[in-house]
C-alpha cells in the first residue's frame, strides 16, 4: 500500500489543515468587527442556537468554536484580550456594526425565555478594552448611532434657536409702531420757524 503523503512532505495532516482553516474562518470575522463576546454555552441545543442566530441582526453572528482555535486567531491582534475568557463551552458573538446593544439584546432576550440565567456573557472587547460579565450593563446602555447623532444635532441646534429667538424678537420689536403718546398730556407743539 502507497501513501499519498511522501516521507518529509511539508504538507500538514489532515487535522492541522482543518484546524487552520477553523482559524482563518475566525481571523476572517474578526477583520471588519467592533465586539467580540464570548457566551457560556453550556447544554444548549443546536435548536436553541439556531433560535439565538436568527434573533441576532443582520451585522451580528454567533459561532461555536473552540477556545484554542479562538485564542490562536486573535494571537497577535487587537483582539487579544480575549484569550482570558476563552475557557470552557463558549459560543462567541461578532458583531460588525458599532450598534453594539441591540446586537447583545436578543441573546439578553433568549436568557429570559429560557430562564438562563447561568449562561451569561464570559466576556467581551470592545475598543480595546475588555468587559467583564459585571461590565456588560455598560455595553447595553451605550447609544446607538442613531441616539448619539440626535444629541449631536440638539447640542448643535440648541444655540442656534437661541439666536433665533433672539433676532426674532428684536425685529418684532422693531417693526411695532412707537406708542401713541398718553391722552393726559398735550401732544408737543411743532418747534416755530423764526
Amino acid at each position: 500500500m502507497t501513501s499519498v503523503r511522501a516521507v518529509g512532505s511539508t504538507l500538514p495532516s489532515i487535522r492541522a489543515a482543518a484546524e487552520l482553516a477553523r482559524q482563518e474562518l475566525l481571523r476572517r470575522e474578526l477583520v471588519e468587527c467592533q465586539l467580540v463576546a464570548g457566551i457560556w454555552c453550556h447544554g444548549f441545543t443546536v435548536s436553541q442556537l439556531r433560535s439565538i442566530r436568527a434573533s441576532l441582526p443582520p451585522t451580528a453572528r454567533l459561532v461555536v468554536a473552540k477556545n484554542s482555535d479562538v485564542a490562536a486567531a486573535v494571537a497577535g491582534t487587537r483582539w487579544e484580550a480575549v484569550r482570558p475568557f476563552a475557557r470552557g463551552m463558549n459560543a462567541w458573538l461578532f458583531v460588525r456594526s458599532d450598534e453594539i446593544p441591540p446586537a447583545l439584546r436578543p441573546y439578553r432576550d433568549f436568557q429570559k425565555e429560557w430562564k438562563l440565567q447561568l449562561n451569561d456573557f464570559t466576556g467581551a472587547v470592545f475598543e480595546g478594552r475588555l468587559y467583564s460579565p459585571d461590565d456588560f450593563a455598560q455595553l447595553e446602555s451605550m447609544p446607538t448611532r442613531l441616539q448619539s447623532y440626535q444629541y449631536l444635532l440638539g447640542c448643535l441646534q440648541m444655540p442656534a434657536v437661541s439666536v433665533l429667538a433672539a433676532l426674532r424678537a428684536r425685529q418684532e420689536a422693531m417693526a411695532q409702531p412707537p406708542p401713541p403718546p398718553p391722552a393726559d398730556e398735550p401732544a408737543p407743539t411743532p418747534p416755530a420757524d423764526k
